[in-house]
Parts: C-alpha cells; sequence; structure tokens
C-alpha cells in the first residue's frame, strides 16, 4: 500500500438484496426479487463506517458510484468518509432497457464526487454527462470512467470494491487483489 491516496474510486456494494430485474434481449425479464445480486451487499452503517478518509490524502478526491435508489444516501457517505461534495457527474447508459426505470427509462447511473483539502484539478472532463453503453453484467463500469478519472485527478490512485486489477492503480475488493489492508472483515 503506499503511503496516502490522491484520488479513490468506490463503488460500494448497496444493499440490493431484495433482488434486482435484468434483462435479457430487448425484453425486461424477471420480476424484481428473482435475480440475486452476485456479489455479498453491504448495510448502509457498514458502507460509512469504512475507513476511507484515512486511505486518503490531505489533498484528496474521491467519485461514488451510486444508484438511484441510494443517491439520497450516498451524500451522508461521503461525509462520514471526510469528504465534502462538490459535484454529480452521469453515466448516460446509451443501451439501457426501454423498460426499467419507474416513470422514466433507468438509463443513469451516478458518480458524486467529493474532496477534502486543495486537490488539483489537471483537466476538466468534456461533460459531467458521460454517454456509453454498458455490459449488461450488474454493476459492471466502463473502463473509460476510471481513464476520465486519471485524467482529471492526480495519483496515487485506489479503486475500492475492484472487480479487477488495472496499471497503475492499488485495489481492495473481492474480484481483485487486494493491495490494501481495510481492517474491515
Amino acid at each position: 500500500m503506499r503511503s496516502k491516496y490522491r484520488t479513490i474510486v468506490a463503488d460500494p456494494p448497496w444493499d440490493h438484496s431484495d433482488g434486482y430485474g435484468i434483462r435479457e434481449g430487448w425484453y425486461f425479464t424477471g420480476g424484481v426479487g428473482q435475480r440475486r445480486l452476485p456479489y455479498a451487499a453491504m448495510s448502509m452503517a457498514e458502507i460509512k463506517a469504512l475507513p476511507v478518509g484515512d486511505l486518503g490524502a490531505a489533498d484528496c478526491r474521491v467519485f461514488m458510484w451510486t444508484t438511484n435508489r441510494y443517491l439520497p444516501e450516498s451524500f451522508g457517505v461521503l461525509e462520514a468518509w471526510g469528504f465534502d461534495y462538490c459535484q454529480t457527474l452521469v453515466w448516460h447508459k446509451t443501451n439501457a432497457s426501454p423498460f426499467s426505470g419507474s416513470v422514466a427509462h433507468g438509463s443513469a447511473e451516478f458518480i458524486l464526487v467529493g474532496t477534502r483539502g486543495a486537490v488539483e484539478v489537471i483537466r476538466k472532463m468534456p461533460s459531467s454527462v458521460l454517454a456509453f453503453g454498458h455490459q449488461h453484467n450488474h454493476s459492471r463500469k466502463p473502463e473509460m470512467f476510471l481513464d476520465w478519472f486519471e485524467q482529471v485527478s492526480p495519483g496515487p490512485y485506489l479503486e475500492l470494491f475492484a472487480r479487477r486489477q488495472r496499471l497503475g492503480w492499488d485495489t481492495w475488493g473481492d474480484e481483485a487483489l487486494e493491495h490494501v489492508e481495510m481492517g474491515v472483515a
């Protein structure tokens, strides 16, 4: 583990223990509750209790993924981790199912950006709304997002709840080699 990280990306395993719907082909299939998460979820209290702030440098930026369901509570997670909210980025899923969502298509996920100290912005992203398709694997994010985070925010870099390794990044998560000790079960 490096001493302190200047950029941290987190995709917490929000509790969807009641299940989620999936898309097969162009049709939404299976009711909510018929598909279980492919990973262990954490409660809001467990997520807030993670020592993320301890891993960050005095000048640090965090990019935290969240969904519509957890958007209101996510601001409290940033605060519990020791970061001040500064912006919301939107992943517009260009190939989202037309049958998901309640009053509108569920074609967006959100990335809350939090900071502490005076972390530099290396360059600006082209927009706060970034349009990419997705692979229809639950919770899998396009690699392009980490490319953007590297271009706008300084290293060293840490990805929490990582699903794979990335050159130049330390990771913590069930599906990647753990470079970082979090002190949690």
